[in-house]
């Protein structure tokens, strides 16, 4: 299959409404909206983890809530500040009294807020933002949110309980809880155990697809290392069912231990093979082409790179720990980017880089001709390779970067 068809063959297999009974007070709701949200009805009330992307996704689920118990939401924990996971909390501000979060465990760096213009645009770019659903298919680890498939828009409750310890233990509306700060894809990333349950809240520091490791609409350096320190102590707890934010629940101990044990070596095996390259002096693009995932991994769905992918964690890596500079003095000081281009095409016949780039075209080498088209103006041409190197991915995030780049 392409990597069309294979993104679309993902999404059909995994993110079809259902509502997974855990035990007697838990409840995982899949596809009712972007991201996952989970029940538990406590004595008098419910406990909400997360709530979904929009008010109308969060209000299809409410209802079907309302077929499992009258009682009404109370508490709501949201897993981390990603808008997909709180959007719909506004659905439940006619019950809601209290809302629980955590602070980051470091602040963003100061002034991001100058970067707003170009990470609104990339993250449109990234999240396939005004795409039809033919162009977008998904959005990698979930179904489109509500404010871009016409079901409704986010409508925000903000936290009233911020916490900033490590560990926080909670007997809420009867049930008992130990909520863990654990610094993954945010900063303020947490997970949940109900130990009388054992039952475990993950949020999203795993779902069942290769993740965002790094984020092409742009993000400071994600903490790769702190990531797999926080799946090793998620893998401490004795749990017989994980309940991710995103992707299907994982219900039985040695699955979650096998499951999400792979998930966490593979991500091992990314970093340190990506160092073992720098500290051999490959420049950043080597190290890309280096660093693939073995067979043993490569071949398991919950791996495949429908969301982030391995070249993309690569280079993060790469300047996360490194910086920009790789080494070669080449690019110490280089020219601009105009002067090289310039230069090269000074020296390429313009007649044979046209034919190199339609020969590309003709073995579906969009990448190649989406590279060598830089060195001119020709936007048709770019927009045919962007489009046509848009089918052969995966990646959610990847194709409707390409289809909006195409269209802007």
């Amino acid at each position: 299959m392409s990597g069309e068809e294979r993104l679309k063959d993902f999404a059909a297999r995994n993110f079809q409404k259902k509502i997974t009974k855990v035990n007697e007070r838990i409840y995982h709701f899949l596809g009712y909206g972007h991201s996952n949200a989970i029940a538990i009805i406590g004595n008098a009330s419910v406990i909400l983890v997360d709530t979904l992307d929009s008010d109308e996704y969060a209000g299809d689920m409410k209802r079907e809530l309302g077929k499992i118990t009258e009682k009404p939401v109370r508490t709501i924990i949201f897993t981390h500040g990603h808008p997909d996971h709180r959007g719909g909390s506004g659905a439940f501000r006619d019950t809601a009294e209290e809302i629980i979060a955590f602070a980051p465990q470091r602040p963003a760096l100061k002034y991001y807020d100058r970067l707003e213009s170009v990470l609104n645009k990339r993250g449109k770019f990234q999240h396939g933002y005004g795409l039809t659903d033919e162009e977008a298919i998904c959005q990698g680890i979930g179904i489109r949110e509500g404010k871009e498939t016409g079901h409704g828009k986010y409508d925000f409750l903000s936290p009233t309980t911020v916490y900033n310890q490590k560990s926080v233990e909670r007997t809420i509306d009867g049930v008992k809880m130990k909520l863990v700060s654990a610094v993954g894809e945010t900063d303020d990333q947490i997970f949940i155990w109900f130990e009388d349950d054992r039952v475990i809240c993950t949020g999203d520091n795993y779902y069942g697809c290769w993740p965002n490791l790094y984020a092409i609409r742009g993000t400071q350096y994600r903490d790769i290392a702190a990531w797999i320190d926080a799946l090793d102590e998620i893998l401490t707890y004795p749990a017989v069912a994980l309940l991710p934010g995103h992707t299907k629940p994982l219900i039985g101990r040695e699955l979650i231990r096998e499951q999400v044990g792979t998930f966490r070596d593979a991500i091992e095996y990314v970093l340190t093979q990506t160092l073992d390259c720098m500290n051999q002096g490959l420049s950043m693009s080597e190290t890309a082409e280096a660093v693939k995932l073995p067979e043993g991994f490569a071949e398991k769905e919950y791996l495949g790179e429908f969301y982030g992918t391995v070249e993309w964690a690569v280079k993060s890596i790469y300047t996360g720990y490194l910086g920009w500079f790789d080494g070669n003095p080449a690019n110490l000081l280089p020219v601009s980017d105009s002067e090289y281009r310039a230069a090269l095409l000074e020296a390429i016949d313009r007649k044979r880089l046209t034919e190199v780039i339609e020969r590309s075209f003709e073995r579906e080498n969009y990448q190649l001709a989406l590279q060598l088209l830089e060195l001119t103006d020709d936007k048709e041409s770019k927009k045919r390779a962007l489009l046509g190197r848009a089918k052969q991915v995966t990646s959610a995030n990847a194709r409707h970067y390409l289809i909006a780049s195409a269209k802007s």
